[in-house]
């Protein structure tokens, strides 16, 4: 039998081979609200992700979703706004999918044991997994800034780039230290002899939090006193505002304690480690103002148990999950999280 063109492209299409993509979560172990100043980050992709089983499809976008309301269906091209789709989820899809503009869209089912509101970057996963599914062919780098932008537009909310730059980028037994100015990434091992622990608190979801409220804060005293990843402790204290002051006095203090901890866990040192850890949490509830009640009393329990270095709230605020770092088993009622290679095709 004789096919057009079109008609060639529309067979191998439904004859495709089943593929599998999967992006990892990741945790934040140190340095928060810092990435969208320039500032340096220490997180790590870990061992629980979303995983998109899929064939080529020829115009269209075909998902469900294992824990997610569903199904979605979009055309492709998608010209539409990303923030209207429907499920929501879909609206991280359909944004992706016009970064990467690819030449046709799939079908397929999302797996994900990374919970939507954790703190745990639930949708830059989703947006890197589909990102590799259309067809994406370049650096981590760039899939972590198209996943970026496409997350701009699917909620609005003017976020940094650690999320999606540590799952693109992300290496089997190390965190990252990301410089969020000059974008480089390089990789510290984590040791075997402590444990990464991460406990899920309460739901959290950045839209309609002050998260944009943050970024503006910080903008003013850059203002003020320039970048504030070139600023020194003396050169917070001379913003005028009080609110902008606290702000960058965090963010100044902070990249330093980014600096402190990866010396520290390189050395071994776990108890100094964990105790920058600490104090990291108490400038993000002092100073940054996006802790909670809820999250301070599940920090202060978590670092008062026996063989616990130091614990801290992870990820943007308002809720979501709190990370520790230990002896090995000394948490028994959280997730013990490993070090886990980048987004990646499985298949």
């Amino acid at each position: 039998m004789v096919r057009s063109v079109a008609e060639s492209s529309l067979y191998l299409l439904s004859v495709s081979e089943t593929k599998r993509v999967h992006a990892p979560g990741r945790v934040n172990l140190i340095g928060e609200h810092t990435d969208y100043t320039g500032g340096l980050a220490f997180p790590m992709a870990i061992d629980r992700g979303t995983t998109l089983t899929y064939t080529a499809h020829a115009d269209s976008i075909e998902l469900t979703s294992g824990d997610a309301p569903g199904p979605l269906s979009i055309p492709v091209p998608f010209d539409g706004d990303p923030a209207t789709v429907e499920p929501h989820w879909g609206s991280y899809i359909a944004a992706m999918s016009t970064e990467v503009d690819g030449a046709h869209g799939l079908r397929g089912h999302i797996v994900s044991d990374i919970p939507a509101g954790a703190g745990l970057s639930s949708s830059a996963a989703l947006e890197c997994a589909i990102g590799l599914a259309l067809g994406f062919d370049g650096t981590p780098l760039e899939l972590a800034q198209a996943a970026r932008r496409a997350e701009h537009r699917a909620t609005g909310v003017p976020t940094g780039i650690m999320d999606q730059l540590s799952i693109a980028s992300g290496v089997a037994g190390h965190a990252t230290l990301i410089d969020c100015h000059t974008l480089e990434v390089t990789p510290h091992v984590v040791p075997d002899d402590i444990d990464v622990v991460v406990k899920f608190i309460a739901h959290r979801t950045l839209k309609g939090s002050a998260y944009a409220d943050r970024v503006a804060e910080c903008e003013r005293a850059e203002a003020e006193i320039g970048p504030l990843r070139l600023a020194t402790p003396d050169d917070a204290e001379r913003v005028a505002d009080d609110v902008a002051r606290r702000r960058a006095r965090h963010v100044v203090a902070e990249n330093q304690r980014v600096r402190d901890f990866a010396h520290a866990l390189a050395a071994g040192r776990f108890a100094e480690a964990g105790r920058i850890m600490t104090e990291g949490h108490g400038s993000l509830r002092d100073h940054f103002d996006v802790s909670t009640p809820e999250m301070d009393a599940a920090v202060a329990e978590l670092g008062a148990c026996t063989g616990v270095f130091g614990a801290r709230m992870t990820g943007g605020g308002f809720g979501g999950c709190i990370v520790a770092i230990c002896e090995p088993e000394a948490i028994t009622d959280g997730w013990v999280v490993k070090a886990s290679a980048g987004a990646r095709h499985l298949d």
